[in-house]
C-alpha cells in the first residue's frame, strides 16, 4: 500500500554527499523494506518506490559500472 503524503513527509530523506547545492539530484528514504526516491528539486512531486532487494541490486550494478553510458 502506498504511503500517504503525510507519511512521505515524515521519512528521513537523504541525497549524495557530493551533491551540489543546485539540487540536481535525487533523494532516497528507506521505509517498510522499500526505498522511496524523489527529485530533490520537486519534493512534493512524484515519489517512486522500489523493493529493497531491487534497490540493492541497482547499487551493486552501478558500482560495477553496468550503467555507464560509454558501455551502452
Amino acid at each position: 500500500m502506498p504511503l500517504t503524503q503525510s507519511e512521505l513527509r515524515q521519512l528521513t530523506w537523504r541525497k549524495a554527499q557530493r551533491s551540489m547545492n543546485a539540487g540536481d539530484c535525487v533523494e532516497v528514504a528507506p521505509a517498510n523494506g522499500k526505498i522511496f526516491v524523489r527529485d530533490s528539486k520537486d519534493q512534493k512531486g512524484l515519489v517512486i518506490q522500489y523493493p529493497g532487494m531491487a534497490w540493492r541490486s541497482f547499487l551493486v550494478g552501478a558500482k560495477k559500472g553496468q550503467f555507464d553510458t560509454s558501455l551502452l
